[in-house]
């Protein structure tokens, strides 16, 4: 196996193992600690994005003396200890603080996606994006299915068990990437990273990597994190991340809202009484994410990247709206809407922003737009918790489809000379054929 098949089956190993619980986590508090509170699991999942936003620059900072392979060794077997220890703990307190604890040490694995975008030329970066967009996709489905399944036979916390052994999995891996390729344990020494028949050494003395521009900006976050009024003066931050960052923190709170309770409300509106069923059915926008992907490489449409997101945040809204009605048959026909929406959008944006940025940039670009993902996850899980708590388990479907509109029409007013610049060109052409 080569270096970024490796990375790759990484990748699809902690995303799968990460969403194992994520579907089912309101019958998770439910039955290990008698907690039914939609406000609880809310608080809950904000705060583990927090966890994970925060610690992600102390990793990136840590790659610039030490090799992020060597870090994901360490780092994932105190994550599968403290993931044993999850499935042990009794107490509600004690769970909050082990699986907290825990994801401070997964959330190393960020780094994987910059440490693959460095071994990349950089005209099939935008491929890779597309990839890990997939990756991400199908680690969900699998999580989904094999967390739905668990669940309909044994107790919730063996979800925990299964997590520490893909963390066992990846330890395996990481320790045969090291000795196959040599790797140094100081990131500031030459790193072999292909086989002995065309051998490629890559010297960050004579070529700085992806990740030690990653490491200088999160490092940068991480000291301003505290004074919030002097971060945008101290670093001048282009106009087109701001504006794609602001779009995403829209569109990932409306993605997001729906998702903590989204098997709730499958069980309150179904007959299949069947945890496996609730995620094949939060599994729909992963698969509809793998037709979408060869949708994009079998058909090339003329559509430019901002009306591409448009007309995909129209679908979206209306998958959304479609799912809130309360038949099971109706609200499958909502999943897969809605996820071709999901899919086209996430995946335009980051080729907007690709197509925006330039290769020496990057880093510092994907760092701060994701800074503004992650905030719209954060937000999201709280106003989700709040809205099931004071209505009913239809309205983060509300909040969801309310929110894309706003997103949609920001979008378009942002970029409107983009939309009013191809009106022309086309009434142009319709003059000239004339």
């Amino acid at each position: 196996m080569n270096l970024k098949a490796s990375l790759i089956a990484l990748t699809l190993i902690s995303v799968i193992c990460d969403t194992l619980v994520l579907p089912f986590y309101p019958q998770f508090f439910a039955e290990s600690f008698m907690i039914s509170d939609p406000q609880h699991v809310g608080y809950y999942v904000a705060t583990c994005c927090v966890t994970v936003m925060l610690m992600f620059p102390v990793w990136a900072k840590v790659a610039r003396y030490l090799n992020e392979v060597h870090i994901w060794v360490y780092t994932q077997v105190i994550a599968g200890a403290l993931g044993i220890a999850c499935y042990l703990v009794t107490d509600l307190v004690s769970f909050w603080i082990v699986s907290q604890l825990m994801l401070v040490f997964k959330a190393s694995y960020l780094l994987i996606y910059p440490y693959v975008m460095r071994l990349e030329q950089q005209d099939t970066r935008i491929n890779i994006a597309g990839l890990f967009a997939v990756l991400m996709h199908f680690g969900a489905i699998g999580g989904a299915l094999i967390g739905g399944m668990i669940l309909d036979w044994v107790n919730a916390r063996f979800l925990y068990l299964i997590m520490a052994t893909g963390d066992a999995t990846q330890v395996v891996i990481c320790l045969y990437l090291i000795k196959r390729f040599a790797i140094p344990l100081f990131a500031r020494d030459p790193v072999n990273t292909n086989t002995n028949t065309n051998r490629t050494i890559v010297n960050p003395k004579e070529s700085p990597s992806t990740m030690d521009m990653v490491s200088t900006d999160a490092s940068f976050f991480w000291r301003k994190l505290t004074k919030l009024n002097r971060m945008f003066h101290s670093l001048p931050v282009p106009g087109y991340v701001v504006q794609l960052g602001v779009i995403s923190l829209l569109f990932y709170f409306a993605a997001f809202a729906i998702r903590p309770f989204l098997s709730s409300y499958w069980a309150s509106i179904s007959n299949w009484d069947s945890t496996l069923v609730a995620g094949l059915v939060y599994a729909i926008p992963g698969l509809v994410a793998l037709l979408g992907l060869w949708a994009n490489y079998r058909f090339r449409d003329r559509l430019s990247s901002y009306h591409k997101i448009a007309l995909a945040m129209l679908w979206a809204i209306v998958g959304t709206l479609i799912q809130s009605i309360s038949i099971d048959w109706l609200m499958i026909i909502g999943r897969l809407i809605y996820g071709w929406g999901l899919f086209q959008v996430m995946v335009t944006l980051e080729v907007l922003l690709f197509q925006l940025s330039k290769p020496s940039q990057f880093a510092r670009d994907y760092s701060q737009v994701h800074l503004f993902q992650n905030i719209g996850l954060i937000f999201a899980s709280l106003m989700t918790g709040f809205t099931v708590a004071e209505f009913s388990l239809s309205w983060p479907f509300y909040l969801s489809a309310i929110v894309f509109v706003l997103t949609l029409l920001m979008f378009l007013m942002i970029n409107r000379e983009h939309f009013s610049k191809a009106n022309n060109q086309s009434f142009t052409t319709q003059t000239e054929s004339i």
